[in-house]
């Protein structure tokens, strides 16, 4: 396992550094560029998407042929660091969630006339897309098995009832990946569908109130009452839900960490600059010893959440589901996030507490990520099964679960 970057993919990194740093982040530093919900004002990002698809750093995640990149996970993590140094970064390049999941999704499963009509808008910047999963209890969240959404074969279509929320983007999505109950077999009682905003037979409820900041189109509650889908829209094939959330939502959950620890690196340069000029009772805060152990535990626990993210990574690049590794880098980068806000504020005093600078939006950011994509317990709930069941070949440097 070499995690040297090949010269093509430090390119790119050093390309998307110089890049959030001329065109991104001076947008961040205006809140006058900020939407009602803390994100950047479409107006002003369809802007910055024409620069980054001139630059070369557009959807680094989707196939060539598709207008993206076509890098390998390897390649993910070093870009998505790099772009989410500002909290605009990831949308800016066309690699935020859940865009980002659903291209890698369409991309590795899709039919060539499903990805030519559901991926490539997607990658064109054209429309957004939302992944329609969880439901409100008694139906599923983290266990899927609990899915009471169901679609009913009826002539040749397929008619859904049911109803989701925290569906992330739907306020703003067109075209949407949707997870329903097609048989009561376990294992393949989940079927893949996808639909297009303009159908009938669904609605929005209500954009959810969070404690924020938002992605564009927000959570959302959705009911289906009679939306109509044919056979031609099936994702992979009737019963194979559950191999697609796999296939999804491993690599999702690992793209969220790649663009948290560009956070978190960013919470620790907030800090350092202000504590370098800072003094108190004759003394820089950065002289303070107690100020030094602070910011030299959150860079140690970044540098680990890297090595994590990166082993889970290259495990997808050889073709496993790395589904262990992308748990651990789940729980443990999720936690760094939120002690890198919250060290950085501390250190900050008043300031950080402010909107002076994006400390408090990270902060409140980073609650959600100990619960987005599951739960902190439910990861961990899994990594003692695979303990269990696997023994010492637990901690095993070889092959896993293939895709």
């Amino acid at each position: 396992m070499d995690f040297t970057l090949s010269p093509e993919i430090e390119n790119i990194r050093l390309r998307t550094r110089a890049f959030i740093e001329e065109h991104v982040l001076p947008l961040e530093a205006d809140r006058g560029n900020y939407d009602d919900h803390e994100n950047i004002r479409f107006d002003l990002l369809t802007k910055v998407w024409d620069k980054a698809k001139a630059a070369g750093l557009w959807a680094p995640q989707a196939p060539k042929e598709f207008g993206g990149l076509g890098l390998p996970a390897v390649g993910w993590a070093a870009m998505y660091e790099e772009a989410n140094r500002s909290i605009f970064g990831p949308v800016a390049l066309n690699c935020c969630a859940p865009d980002d999941g659903n291209m890698n999704v369409l991309a590795k499963v899709g039919t060539p006339a499903q990805k030519e009509k559901w991926l490539r808008p997607i990658v064109n910047g054209d429309v957004r897309s939302a992944f329609v999963m969880t439901e409100p209890a008694p139906g599923g969240g983290s266990d899927p098995g609990m899915i009471r959404t169901r679609a009913e074969r009826k002539g040749d279509k397929w008619v859904v009832t049911g109803r989701k929320w925290f569906i992330t983007g739907a306020g703003v999505a067109s075209h949407f990946i949707l997870m329903a109950r097609t048989s009561d077999e376990p294992r393949r009682h989940l079927t893949g569908f996808m639909f297009h905003k303009d159908q009938p037979g669904w609605r929005i409820i209500r954009r959810i109130p969070i404690m924020g900041p938002e992605e564009h189109g927000g959570h959302c509650e959705l009911e289906f009452d009679g939306l109509e889908i044919p056979d031609e829209n099936i994702l992979m094939k009737q019963g194979d839900g559950l191999r697609i959330t796999q296939i999804r939502l491993g690599p999702a959950r690992l793209t969220h960490c790649m663009r948290w620890l560009g956070l978190s690196k960013r919470c620790l340069e907030i800090a350092q600059e202000y504590v370098g000029r800072r003094e108190g009772f004759g003394v820089r805060l950065a002289d303070r010893e107690s100020v030094q152990i602070k910011l030299g535990e959150v860079a140690h626990q970044i540098q680990i959440g890297r090595l994590l993210v990166m082993h889970a990574a290259w495990k997808l690049d050889q073709g496993d589901l790395a589904r262990k590794e992308v748990s651990m880098a789940k729980v443990h980068v999720a936690n760094t996030l939120h002690q890198a806000a919250d060290v950085s504020i501390q250190l900050n005093g008043a300031r950080g507490f402010s909107k002076d600078t994006i400390l408090e939006w990270v902060y409140r950011y980073a609650r959600e990520a100990r619960l987005v994509d599951g739960a902190d317990e439910v990861h961990k709930m899994v990594l003692a099964r695979f303990m269990r069941d696997e023994g010492r070949d637990f901690w095993s440097w070889g092959a896993g679960n293939k895709i």
